[in-house]
């Protein structure tokens, strides 16, 4: 099947263009009035990967782009918070806007649309230079059919990186007491600060009210007791979530769930037929070549016959983070 084109542009204007394509298409069925936008809503996605179905039966892509215009006062860290997203994913969606004086006279993009990473949709998934979680929670919870919860996160600083790895659910506390390791101490006696611990329940906590203990030596995921930091590389490798999401996880997650830390800055998926890619920072330089990783992605996916080449090497160039079209394959 031959690829049908979404756009005809010069590669110069590539990049140009994508943007403007994603404002237009991206914003299926959700109006961009002001009012009927709902705030802070928690939601379960339906999804399907189309397993031995064939592609046109695939729904990989959740959630909508949507449109938002700022009131005076507001930053992105508030509208960030607001929208259940985290504040790395409103800078790429908004390059050009300003984090801490955003307009006031025209909307920015909401992007809180998601390609679901590749790999097992069982239990949590954390996609590292995203810095979003998913949960998919067992079947039998939703009545059976794919089910996908997501929450943007914190992560671990450059120097104290979140690591790829597998892990189970081996614990849950409310209220936990940070015993800080040594490691850390260190670290804070330069800055005057003695504690050996801090008690749970206190506004000094930086786990917040929930955390979640992993089998994974050393890492946690928790709540925060600084909402700035959702989006942000900020952490000692622990995954923070806003204190809302938290206690949402805390309720859905199983002692015993399976469990990934993946790095996957290029993400491709389909939609209503649609062929999707979503780039995002390689926050540890972990994969330098995106378009490499694209291009092999689409090959790996069995998508090379429906994916405009042009338009995804604008995608690569934009790195929105918001899934942009790149093909039909139907």
């Amino acid at each position: 099947m031959s690829v049908r084109p979404l756009l005809y542009t010069r590669r110069a204007l590539g990049v140009a263009l994508l943007v403007a394509a994603t404002l237009v298409v991206g914003l299926r069925g959700a109006a961009a009035e002001q009012e009927d936008l709902v705030k802070r809503q928690f939601q379960v996605y339906s999804f399907s990967s189309g397993a031995g179905r064939g592609l046109t039966n695939v729904e990989t892509a959740v959630g909508a782009v949507r449109l938002y215009t700022p009131v005076e006062g507001e930053t992105f860290f508030d509208i960030a918070r607001d929208f259940g997203l985290g504040y790395n994913e409103l800078v790429l969606a908004n390059p050009d806007a300003d984090p801490w004086l955003p307009p006031t006279d025209w909307p920015i993009i909401v992007p809180t649309e998601w390609i679901l990473p590749k790999g097992r949709y069982r239990g949590i998934v954390v996609n590292i230079p995203e810095m979003r979680l998913y949960y998919y929670p067992s079947p039998s919870r939703y009545g059976g059919g794919r089910r996908v919860v997501t929450f943007p996160v914190g992560l671990g600083r450059q120097d104290w990186q979140t690591p790829r790895a597998e892990f189970r659910v081996r614990g849950k506390t409310e209220d936990p007491t940070w015993v800080i390791p040594e490691s850390i101490r260190k670290e804070r006696l330069e800055d005057g600060l003695t504690e050996t611990s801090i008690p749970g329940g206190v506004p000094e906590n930086p786990l917040g009210k929930y955390r979640i203990e992993l089998t994974l030596p050393s890492y946690a995921i928790h709540g925060t007791n600084k909402d700035f930091g959702i989006g942000m590389r900020i952490s000692h490798g622990c995954v923070r979530l806003y204190p809302q999401d938290i206690e949402t996880l805390y309720g859905l997650a199983e002692v015993g769930s399976a469990g990934l830390f993946v790095y996957q800055p290029v993400k491709l998926g389909v939609r209503d037929g649609r062929v999707l890619v979503e780039v995002h920072e390689d926050i540890y330089s972990v994969s330098p070549w995106l378009w490499r990783l694209a291009t092999e992605l689409v090959s790996e996916m069995g998508l090379t016959d429906y994916v405009d080449p042009d338009l995804l090497e604008a995608a690569v160039e934009a790195a929105s983070g918001t899934p942009t079209d790149v093909g039909y394959v139907r």
